[in-house]
């Protein structure tokens, strides 16, 4: 056990920054996107807010992964990467309607930062499902 155990240390002491650079990118990216894309509607919820929150999220779910590492960090990693992930991937080719207060987000143009975010959301997806599976049931991988 010793052996493979040193195995799943290495591998948890790589994987969780990976998943925290991922989810940092992503909060980074939206952060500095948000001011222009609050003025649609800068006395409402608007797209800009609601990079906010999601930026919030992302670095919340980083610094949970890398603090404890467990299965439920992984969880909410693969929950905040992978809804924001199918929300560009959506809002690029789909023309929703505005939910009540929550604005019309349909964008079909594709530039480096929202290429970047993607990417960033789809790695961090990715390797939020690795850590979640890749440890022993019931293991807090915080050792």
């Amino acid at each position: 056990m010793s052996g493979r155990g040193a195995a799943l240390r290495v591998a948890d002491a790589v994987l969780r920054p990976l998943v925290a650079a991922a989810l940092v990118t992503d909060a980074i990216v939206h952060i500095r996107l948000a001011p222009g894309y609050q003025l649609a509607n800068p006395g409402g919820i608007g797209q800009g807010n609601l990079f906010y929150l999601e930026s919030a999220a992302a670095i919340l779910a980083a610094l949970y992964v890398l603090i404890r590492g467990s299965r439920p960090a992984y969880f909410v990693a693969l929950v905040v990467a992978g809804s924001a992930l199918a929300a560009v991937l959506v809002s690029t080719a789909v023309q929703l309607p505005a939910i009540g207060p929550i604005p019309s987000m349909y964008e079909p143009v594709w530039f480096f930062e929202k290429a970047l975010t993607a990417v960033a959301e789809g790695v961090g997806t990715i390797l939020a499902v690795v850590g979640l599976v890749g440890g022993r049931p019931g293991s807090s991988r915080a050792g």
